[in-house]
């Protein structure tokens, strides 16, 4: 198995993973203001990113048609959130994206292409799974708290949903 399938099977992995919690969520959960950053926002951010860190480099990317300029960082003023749909939909498409995201990808590269990740390539895209599984991680905690259920483990592509 090559490297480049081993990172779209984990990202395919991740983001099945992500759409669970997305779609385990109860309502009055996705906008609970009781925490510093709402459910929503927290999944918006780790799209945005996993998403943006799937590019070569911060000028080849093509945000998304819905993006809300700044509403990928943490803020604290009152933001109007995205819907489960909206978000939902977002999944699914930086889940459409990974395997040319990441035939695209020069895993040889000794830089990032971001100016604010001094490492290779590979090395980004590892850290951009683990961002991924990070706050998937929270949000996961968050429904088990709230309902009594956590989400389905998937370990790689073979338990990617069609």
């Amino acid at each position: 198995m090559t490297v480049q399938a081993v990172l779209k099977s984990q990202y395919h992995a991740s983001l099945s993973m992500l759409r669970n919690a997305i779609d385990a969520c109860p309502p009055a959960l996705w906008t609970d203001a009781s925490y510093v950053n709402q459910f929503w926002h927290v999944a918006y951010h780790t799209l945005f990113y996993t998403d943006l860190y799937l590019q070569p480099s911060e000028s080849a990317f093509v945000p998304w048609e819905h993006h809300r300029p700044e509403y990928n960082f943490f803020k604290s003023e009152s933001i109007v959130p995205y819907s489960v749909d909206e978000i939902r939909a977002y999944c699914e498409r930086c889940d459409e994206k990974v395997d040319s995201a990441v035939d695209r990808l020069d895993l040889t590269a000794a830089e990032s292409g971001f100016s604010w990740y001094k490492m290779s390539k590979l090395e980004h895209q590892f850290v951009n799974l683990r961002h991924l599984q990070h706050h998937t991680g929270q949000l996961a905690e968050r429904i088990r708290q709230a309902t009594g259920r956590g989400i389905d483990w998937v370990g790689g592509s073979a338990g990617r949903r069609s």
